[in-house]
């Protein structure tokens, strides 16, 4: 790990065109998500003093990615029930505008599978909370996708983030990093993506057949997926949960545990 570099993605533009080199383990249908198929290769581009890059000599290990946006505009709010659709939809209508943003939002650590378990994404989310910090942001938002919740795809998000361990800590490996980096669990954002196809579409990004009516477990899912035969589609809505890192927790928001 003393060999691993990270720094502000507009410190090594070079590394822009590289970040997908990274061996990843995301299910194949999140990147069906339309607002990410339209958006987020353009974000390192774009926003590259708010992502993050780490490095093992010449090889990219890992992916930081954030944005900023206004909350304070009408009809917005700084954790939308939308999430991260929301949030990156709003970075880019922001930027086309003119608007001065008023917070930053994570929108994925990825670390290459190669590196898992060595810590690596923990210092990716200082090193983001930094590179906000630089832009003038004392707060940095995450829509977080919780990585064991597709264990439990019938179980609720809201109940789902009131699992503890013995020592008080979420059990949820990503949130528990979360925390202890200091973030807040705020809030569930319920319809944080939307992936929608044909079943035809589904077959093919799952392997699974989609022929019978309702609910789907899907593997990587954190919900189930609903299907209609007679309507020929298919739509799974992912929920995230929003956290705080830095700031003033909101009122009413989960007490920070740890």
């Amino acid at each position: 790990m003393a060999d691993i570099k990270i720094t502000a993605l507009d410190e090594r533009p070079s590394l822009i065109g590289r970040l997908y080199e990274i061996a990843e383990s995301w299910p194949a249908f999140i990147p069906q998500d339309q607002v990410a198929g339209a958006l987020l290769y353009r974000v390192p581009e774009d926003f590259p003093q708010y992502c993050v890059v780490a490095t093992d000599g010449d090889r990219v290990v890992a992916r930081g990615l954030s944005v900023p946006f206004s909350s304070a505009l009408a009809g917005r709010e700084e954790m939308p029930d939308q999430g991260w659709d929301r949030v990156l939809g709003w970075a880019f209508t922001d930027r086309r505008r003119g608007n001065s943003p008023t917070t930053a939002s994570a929108l994925e650590i990825t670390v290459d599978t190669g590196y898992l378990g060595r810590g690596l994404s923990s210092r990716m989310l200082s090193a983001m909370r930094a590179a906000v910090g630089r832009q003038g942001h004392d707060v940095l938002l995450a829509p977080v996708r919780p990585t064991a919740k597709h264990l439990q795809p019938h179980v609720p998000m809201a109940e789902y983030i009131r699992q503890q361990r013995n020592d008080g800590l979420p059990s949820d490996p990503w949130l528990r990093v979360h925390v202890r980096a200091g973030g807040t669990v705020e809030k569930v954002a319920p319809a944080s993506m939307t992936v929608s196809g044909s079943l035809s579409q589904w077959r093919a990004w799952t392997g699974l057949p989609f022929d019978r009516d309702g609910a789907v477990e899907v593997p990587g899912a954190l919900a189930t997926v609903h299907c209609d035969t007679a309507q020929d589609h298919a739509v799974y809505t992912e929920p995230n949960v929003w956290v705080r890192h830095g700031g003033r927790p909101r009122h009413g928001s989960r007490p920070r545990v740890g």
